[in-house]
């Protein structure tokens, strides 16, 4: 028998964009799993997408009111570890995670006990061959960034920094308890959190086995300088943090 594995999936006024997602996860070769969508306050027909949705699993919908994606995380984690998931992957609303991804999560998680970290790609419906290209340098740039900063790289942490996307994570619910959980705020949370992990275990594998397909409507949102200082951890400036 294989453990409990849950999926959660925060979701905030994504009604257009969550049927998608859906039905990547319906695709997976490995369906042994339940799928938690955390709706985070909509005000538009998200939860009505997600309760008209039949997969070959079992799906669940809660309501998370205290704003913030790291809250609709948190909320969905500690739902699902309280309801028996021993193993616990991620992914976002507007992602559309390749078919290979349960699998690939539970495989990393049984080898490593600990998080699980996996390759995203610019979905290749919201921008042509360039804006694909300019996510790629991107995400590239953040990675590098990431490591080189002295803040990342003190005695404290058991495993070397490498960039870990939050819409593309598996974890252990025995190390989501013991490092504290996703900080309950609004987004950006994915640089805390993993260093949350790096300080309790270096128990932390890159998969590449584990792809998700991300939306870049950052970049028609913020612009090409906008979206690179987000993703260089410079903020969002005068954007809100989730654009719609």
């Amino acid at each position: 028998m294989t453990a409990p594995l849950w999926v959660i999936v925060p979701a905030y006024n994504e009604a257009a964009r969550i049927g998608a997602t859906l039905k990547a996860l319906a695709a997976q070769t490995d369906p042994d799993f339940t799928l938690l969508v955390v709706d985070n306050g909509s005000t538009d027909a998200t939860a009505d997408v997600v309760r008209a949705f039949r997969g070959p699993f079992p799906t669940h919908l809660l309501v998370e009111p205290e704003k913030g994606v790291g809250c609709a995380v948190d909320t969905g984690f500690r739902h699902a570890i309280a309801a028996g998931a021993v193993h616990l992957a991620r992914t976002d609303a507007d992602c559309l995670p390749a078919p290979g991804w349960v699998a690939a999560a539970r495989a990393a998680l049984v080898s490593s006990r600990g998080l699980a970290c996996g390759r995203i790609t610019a979905r290749a419906d919201e921008h042509g061959p360039g804006g694909r290209a300019f996510f790629r340098l991107l995400v590239v740039l953040a990675a590098s960034f990431g490591r080189l900063r002295p803040a990342h790289s003190g005695p404290e942490f058991k495993a070397p920094y490498r960039m870990h996307a939050g819409n593309n994570m598996a974890i252990t619910a025995a190390l989501y308890e013991a490092c504290g959980g996703m900080p309950r705020r609004p987004s950006p949370t994915d640089r805390t959190f993993l260093n949350r992990v790096r300080r309790t275990t270096p128990a932390i594998v890159h998969s590449r086995h584990m792809v998700v397909a991300n939306s870049t409507r950052r970049l028609r949102a913020y612009g090409v300088v906008g979206t690179a200082k987000w993703y260089l951890d410079q903020g969002s400036g005068a954007h809100t943090a989730d654009p719609r």
